[in-house]
Order: structure tokens, then C-alpha cells, then sequence
């Protein structure tokens, strides 16, 4: 394993691994350990009581945060007509079809989220070898595929973020930066626990929330007590 930096190694020691600590009292520890010279991305992360291997609980989605995330998306809308119009009035920062189709299979990737209409989806979905493994693949699930191109773009530049469990049960999620007010961290946070609480599957048994941690870029993890973060 890598060995830590000297700045990491002094940060971790304001953190107790053994405690899990209010919402608050972490994300205040979280923006204490930051020591990296730009503004880091604070993470939360949660291990949930689910088996991602079946169907049924497999939990995947996208919520607006309050906050936004304190980036800006660079948003690429495949459309045609009055909905390429629509898009571009949104603010999107590419609209087209086949040009862009072209353009990704060559090898370009100046976007960080996908939204496609409908009628476009047999023609993006040439592009699922190349937009699946990087997460970019548009999907019914997250309000990316949809006619309703000018409330998706809305709502990606207002800090729209997508959520996926992964193969261990874990969701990863960012929900500010280290600049951001400890409030509004907060509501981000909050936002994103009640969202996963209201798409617990039915065939999820045991506990569901197991574990919460929260994290800066560069920083070490601090542990969030998860009664006083979803009650």
C-alpha cells in the first residue's frame, strides 16, 4: 500500500477512526483535514445492506442537490428539430447527432453528461462500448433519456448528480466542495440520504444503511453516525 504524505498523516490524527461522528461535527472535521492547495470535492460514501448481483436491488438514480456540486458539467444533448433548439437554449454546451457520434468513435470525450431524446437512442447506442465503462451511457433511470431535454439540461447545471451501487453494495456521491458553508454540505448530504432511503428496494432485508463516511479529495475518512444522519 502507498504510504501517506506527511499533510494526510497529520490530518488523519484529528480524526477518531473509532467514533461516528453527527453530520455536522464530520463534515466540519472533513473541511479541517483538507490541506491540498485547490478547492478538494467532498465525497460521501455509503455501504448499503443490499445484493447489487440481483435484479431487484440494484439501486441507480440521479437527485438535484441543493447546493449543486460546486462544478460545472460540460452537458452533451444528442437531439434534432425543435428539441436540438430546445437544448441549446438550455444552455447546453453541445447539441447535434451524427457529428457528435462520429466525433466520440474518434476519440473525444470534452463532456462529463449525455442526454438524449428518445428517437436518438439506435443511433447513441453504437456508442454503449464506449460510453458504458465511463459512466456516460444515457439511461431512463437518471432522467437522461427524455424528451424533456430543457428541464434535463435545468437540472444538470443547477448540480443534478447520478448515483450507482457497485458490486460491493457501496454508493459514491459528491456533494460540494471544501469551500462550501458547512450548511449547505449538510443539506447536500441530507439530500442525498433521504433520496437513497426513498429507493430502498422492497427485497432489501436486514439493515439498509450499514455504514456513511465522508471525505475530502485529499483527505482521510470520517466516519457519520448513521441514526443521527437518517433519522
Amino acid at each position: 500500500m502507498a504510504k501517506k504524505g506527511k499533510k494526510y498523516q497529520e490530518a488523519a490524527k484529528l480524526v477518531d477512526r473509532t467514533k461516528a461522528y453527527p453530520v455536522e461535527e464530520a463534515i466540519e472535521l472533513v473541511k479541517k483535514t483538507s490541506s491540498a492547495s485547490f478547492d478538494e470535492t467532498v465525497e460521501v460514501a455509503f455501504r448499503l445492506g443490499v445484493d447489487p448481483k440481483k435484479a431487484d436491488q440494484q439501486i441507480r438514480g440521479a437527485v438535484v442537490l441543493p447546493h449543486g456540486t460546486g462544478k460545472t458539467q460540460r452537458v452533451l444533448v444528442f437531439a434534432k428539430g425543435d428539441k436540438a433548439k430546445q437544448a441549446e437554449a438550455a444552455g447546453a454546451d453541445y447539441v447535434g447527432d451524427e457529428d457528435y457520434i462520429n466525433k466520440i468513435q474518434q476519440g473525444w470525450f470534452d463532456f462529463d453528461v449525455v442526454v438524449a431524446t428518445p428517437d436518438m437512442m439506435g443511433q447513441v447506442g453504437k456508442l454503449g462500448r464506449v460510453l458504458g465503462p465511463k459512466g456516460l451511457m444515457p439511461n431512463p433511470k437518471t432522467g437522461t433519456v427524455t424528451f424533456e431535454v430543457e428541464k434535463a439540461v435545468n437540472e444538470i447545471k443547477a448540480g443534478k448528480i447520478e448515483y450507482r451501487v457497485d458490486k460491493a453494495g457501496n454508493i459514491h456521491a459528491p456533494i460540494g466542495k471544501v469551500s462550501f458553508d458547512t450548511d449547505k454540505l449538510v443539506e447536500n448530504l441530507t439530500t442525498v440520504v433521504e433520496t437513497l432511503i426513498k429507493v430502498k428496494p422492497a427485497a432489501a432485508k436486514g439493515t439498509y444503511m450499514k455504514n456513511i463516511a465522508v471525505a475530502s479529495t485529499m483527505g482521510p475518512g470520517v466516519k457519520v453516525n448513521v441514526a443521527a444522519a437518517t433519522k
